[in-house]
Formats: structure tokens, sequence, C-alpha cells
């Protein structure tokens, strides 16, 4: 089970979508932190250097599903070992 999870659903325009993904890249380019409209409200979610995407294409008769779905952790990263004589280095 999700701590925390928000799901919107509507209909746009090819051309509002493409807004809201250029919108979306430009903030994950520029770094730090993502903000995402979700109806009256807004979501601030940090993104780091490194995530995983996963890209997901379904078609099913008529009807044709495109999911593109980013994850990381939100753990900080535990510091690099020094590697010692004894590890082999």
């Amino acid at each position: 089970m999700s701590d925390v999870e928000v799901s919107r659903t509507e209909s746009l325009s090819r051309q509002e979508v493409a807004r809201r993904l250029a919108a979306l890249a430009e903030a994950m380019e520029a770094g730090g932190y993502v903000e995402l409209e979700l109806g009256v409200s807004k979501l601030k979610v940090r993104v780091p250097d490194e995530l995983s995407c996963e890209l997901e294409i379904e078609v099913d008769g008529d009807e044709v599903e495109l999911e593109v779905e980013l994850t990381w952790s939100t753990a900080t990263p535990k510091p690099a070992r020094k590697r010692t004589k004894k590890d082999g280095a």
C-alpha cells in the first residue's frame, strides 16, 4: 500500500498534453523540484539526478494506451565505502 497516491484523469487536446509534457521536461532538466498541477491544487516533488524510466505501449482493439513511468528512491544514498587493501584495492 502506498503512503500517498494522487490520481487525476481528464480529457485534453493533443496540444495541451504536449504543453504539459514539455513543462514537465523543462522542470526536470532545470533540476531539483517539479511542480505538478492536479486540478485546483499543486504538488511539488523533489526529483534526484538519477531515476528509472519505463515506457509501455499497449494496443487493445481500437484503444491505445501509452504509459510513461518514472520512479526513484526518496532514501538518502549511503556514502561510498572507501576500499582498502583488504578489499583488493
